[in-house]
């Protein structure tokens, strides 16, 4: 279960008393839908992505940011059509393009988390953002699509994978090597507002199984007392972590909590870690990982959901395991009710499928819901054009938005970007 902590012990970190008075609590407007399925039918309002992929989506008040790799939105009626670069906003309720939030980002934005005053952080693979440098990682107004004075932090090489924010403090994942002149191999801490480094916060990967050293992945529990990374590391502060770990945010030393069960190889030499996405439970009390992996079926969690309790022990197993049979699943979110996962799959329950239904075998294409006890695919079943697959889920109490690089979702016309409504 979640612990907690005083946030004015945070003030130790080394982190401005600004940050230590930051609310705790996610606004309600982000509050996920925690009883019910949404429904299979998409709401009929919302824009489209014309081009490319969406890789995240957040929600700030009213505004619905949108990231990826496009450079063409048009309103829910197709008629007006807007060129945008890799990061746009709508309204949501309207689906109405906000027009005045056009910044420039010169390259993909991978992940997004909602800034302070009505801003958002970006971060990816670019360079430049409204003329000037940013190196995959900027704060926007969401007003004007204006970087926000004040926020000067400089990846020194490498990219940014993924960010997550809570009370004030940033964390950022990816292929970095540094930050302002602070040694951080791909993981840091930063004050949201200026971006400063926390020198207090640094925890260290090594090791890496094949390849670049990076963080693939990282997911805050709602109280942000945990971090979980992921990648192809194998090491943390000098302990075995095969490709992911659990740091206590307080202090950035590593959770006791282990294991073994992304040891095993399941994919090939091109491909540095099989890990994709993490989602805590919205107490915080389990959290669920999705992974891809080779062409070749082989044993271990490559092309699977898996959930595990948030416990503070070396060891650990999965408390259940859902396979696809062959296929990877990029996003995962949950709520009391479902663990939604969203990939190029063609079925879930199909631990024994070999590219082809097993026994027991459900078809659920791109897109399905788990039963968080048991792990086994609930009725819900909406499906989508698979493409490359959906890297983009958020869970609002709106609903579930998904993005992804194809059109159809639940059997109408969504390019690559829908809300499934809360039932």
């Amino acid at each position: 279960m979640e612990h907690t902590r005083p946030l004015a012990a945070l003030a130790s970190l080394g982190m401005t008393l600004a940050l230590t008075t930051a609310p705790a609590v996610a606004a309600p407007h982000s509050a996920p839908p925690l009883h019910g399925v949404v429904s299979e039918r998409p709401a009929p309002w919302t824009p489209h992505v014309m081009d490319g992929r969406v890789k995240d989506i957040a929600r700030v008040g009213d505004t619905v940011v949108v990231a990826g790799d496009f450079t063409r939105v048009a309103e829910a009626d197709r008629d007006d059509t807007h060129d945008v670069h890799n990061v746009f906003a709508f309204e949501h309720g309207t689906g109405r393009i906000l027009e005045d939030f056009v910044p420039e980002v010169s390259g993909t934005v991978r992940s997004l988390a909602e800034g302070p005053g009505g801003s958002v952080v970006v971060g990816g693979s670019f360079l430049r953002v409204n003329g000037e440098e940013h190196r995959g990682l900027a704060l926007l107004s969401l007003d004007d699509g204006e970087t926000v004075p004040g926020f000067d932090a400089a990846l020194e090489n490498g990219s940014v994978h993924r960010v997550a924010e809570h009370g004030g403090l940033l964390y950022v994942g990816g292929t970095f090597t540094g930050i302002d002149g602070w040694e951080r191999v791909g993981l840091a801490r930063l004050d949201t507002r200026t971006g400063q480094v926390d020198p207090g916060f640094a925890p260290r990967i090594s090791a890496p199984r094949r390849g670049t050293l990076r963080v693939q992945d990282l997911a805050l529990s709602p109280g942000g007392t945990r971090l979980l990374i992921n990648g192809p590391f194998t090491e943390v502060d000098g302990r075995e972590r095969h490709q992911i770990a659990m740091i206590d945010t307080f202090d950035g030393t590593l959770s006791p909590w282990s294991t073994t069960a992304y040891r095993p190889d399941c994919d090939y030499d091109r491909m540095h870690t099989y890990m994709r996405e993490m989602a805590f439970s919205p107490d915080g009390s389990f959290f669920t990982v999705v992974t891809a992996g080779g062409p070749e079926i082989k044993p271990g969690l490559c092309k699977s959901a898996a959930r595990f309790e948030t416990v503070d022990r070396p060891g650990t197993q999965p408390t259940w395991v859902n396979k696809t049979g062959g296929d990877a699943v990029y996003a995962v979110e949950a709520t009391f009710s479902a663990v939604y996962v969203g990939g190029h799959q063609r079925w879930m329950d199909n631990e024994s499928g070999d590219h082809a239904a097993g026994p027991g075998a459900v078809e659920r294409k791109g897109i399905a819901a788990l039963d968080p006890v048991t792990g086994r695919a609930l009725p819900w079943n909406p499906g989508r054009t698979r493409g490359h697959g959906v890297e983009a889920l958020l869970v609002t109490d709106a609903g579930l938005y998904v993005g992804s690089d194809t059109e159809d979702l639940g059997g109408e016309y969504h390019a690559r970007i829908g809300l499934f409504p809360s039932a």
